[in-house]
């Protein structure tokens, strides 16, 4: 029988740093839903890569009926989720390598990598693609602990996870988001140095 287990486990640390973008990111997103500067069904399938890097099974679950709903097929999703190429369309397979590499590198922006990002985009799509692979981190670091208690109820205990670590993490939410708030707040006023932008 195959052992349960995170792929990817996130400190609390990494979790404030990526969640730190979240208010740009979402403004970003909600803009896009206007404009439709990134299709939906590209925002899904960018998402769907994200989610297969960290093998999240509660967004895998969440994100598959929102990928059907938006009319890709369910060879397509499957295909996504298991890090085939096999349906990545070619206009597309920059923005897929750049999100995953985003996820396998934890939510660390590589400047390099963003920029060939914008050399095969522009700007104002780069900034919709990075914006929707963190949202997707945030969902998958909430979604990771959720699904590993989820399991837990039904008597199989992922390996590298304890329940305080399944119940905390998403909990932690509630005191991260204010503080990110005040950081970028503060970096707003000066008083602290903002990170590198891409």
């Amino acid at each position: 029988m195959d052992t349960l287990a995170y792929k990817h486990r996130y400190s609390l640390k990494e979790y404030y740093k990526i969640l730190l973008p979240i208010i740009p990111a979402a403004r970003i997103l909600k803009r896009n839903k206007q404009e439709q500067i990134v299709s939906e069904q590209m925002i899904e399938r960018l998402m769907l890569a994200v989610t297969e890097v960290n093998d999240c099974a509660l967004c895998s679950y969440a994100h598959t009926n929102m990928a059907l709903d938006m009319g890709l097929s369910q060879e397509e999703i499957e295909s996504l989720l298991s890090g085939s190429d096999l349906f990545v369309q070619p206009e597309e397979a920059t923005a897929i390598l750049f999100v995953q590499g985003y996820a396998e590198d934890r939510g660390v922006l590589t400047i390099e990598r963003y920029h060939n990002l914008i050399a095969s985009y522009g700007k104002e799509k780069s900034e919709v693609i990075l914006a929707a692979a963190q949202g997707m981190m945030i969902g998958n670091i909430i979604g990771l602990p959720l699904s590993a208690l989820t399991s837990r109820f039904k008597g199989k205990k992922y390996s590298n996870s304890s329940l305080f670590y399944e119940i905390f993490m998403p909990l932690s939410l509630l005191i991260l988001l204010p503080l990110t708030l005040l950081h970028r707040l503060a970096m707003v006023l000066g008083i602290m140095e903002k990170p590198l932008a891409p």
